[in-house]
């Protein structure tokens, strides 16, 4: 994936949560599908990936570094993610907050996993030699009243399908996009250049990190994608859309197809696709309190 080459086994978890009573049960109006694969070039696998549809979570990680080093940093931060949002989730009454502090309530919970996140990869690595260096880009979301926040660290994307339209929702951490947005480097250079795996943030490589946070609403029929970037540096953003408006009605199939074309393509990167498609609506129904709040500003 990156300058260091990574050799190590996949790491695939699918978390099977029950239904939330405090929080929400998104089983019925998310449906989710998942792909990992080593790729052509490398023989291991060293993403990690969590989904969880009743939670409405996605967790993605890419991991980086030499030996097991890039499973490693990958598989902590999916696995400290998810287990600590499995325990925070259910104590959150999402019907005593309106919508905008709902939103700012899971961006911190979101905030603070992946800091305990980078916390505990930059200790290990530190703690011991085989880790030294080890570190992992991170894409993940949580889906809550009829919204979707997302945090991000490195070039692990998410995109969304509107429309038959596909659009980016996240910024890489990287060198090329700092040339792109300089104007240094158009993006298709950036697509075919030597340094497109140079990131610029990662998880674990230092004891502070800054991660990039969002919400947006979201709509009936939308299809989000998270990827490694061992999807869209082998396949180009017209393709994928190309493939998830032909083949959304059967996410595992769009996943399935996705994680084949970019080993059609050269599949020189670990492969790993999360798609979760809205099939209905999933607002909360809210506390009197909540919705004077709301109407109060």
């Amino acid at each position: 994936m990156r300058s260091v080459t990574l050799m190590s086994r996949a790491v695939f978890k699918t978390m099977r949560g029950r239904p939330l009573e405090s929080f929400m049960n998104l089983g019925e109006a998310l449906r989710y599908a998942t792909c990992t694969d080593p790729g052509v070039v490398r023989l291991h696998n060293e993403d990690s990936i969590a989904a969880d549809p009743a939670m409405g979570l996605v967790v993605l990680a890419d991991g980086m570094g030499g030996h097991n080093a890039g499973e490693v940093a990958s598989g902590i931060a999916t696995t400290i993610i998810t287990t600590q949002l499995e325990g925070l989730l259910p104590h959150l009454d999402v019907a005593q907050f309106d919508d905008c502090a709902l939103r700012a309530r899971l961006r911190e919970l979101l905030l603070e996993q992946v800091h305990h996140a980078n916390v505990s990869i930059f200790q290990t690595a530190q703690n011991d030699s085989a880790f030294s260096g080890m570190g992992t880009t991170l894409v993940s979301a949580l889906f809550c009243d009829n919204a979707v926040v997302v945090v991000h660290v490195g070039d692990s994307r998410m995109y969304r399908l509107r429309d038959g339209e596909l659009e980016c929702l996240t910024r890489d951490h990287s060198l090329l996009q700092e040339q792109v947005d300089a104007g240094l480097i158009s993006p298709e250079q950036a697509r075919v250049s030597v340094h497109r795996n140079l990131v610029t943030r990662a998880l674990g490589v230092h004891p502070i990190v800054e991660p990039e946070l969002a919400d947006f609403e979201v709509r009936v029929g939308d299809i989000y994608l998270f990827c490694s970037d061992g999807l869209n540096d082998m396949v180009p953003d017209e393709d994928i859309a190309l493939t998830l408006n032909a083949l959304g009605g059967n996410l595992q199939s769009a996943a399935d197809q996705l994680v084949h074309l970019a080993n059609d393509n050269g599949g020189r990167d670990n492969i790993s696709v999360v798609l979760v498609r809205v099939d209905r609506e999933y607002g909360v129904s809210r506390s009197i309190l909540a919705r004077l709040k709301s109407r109060l500003g």
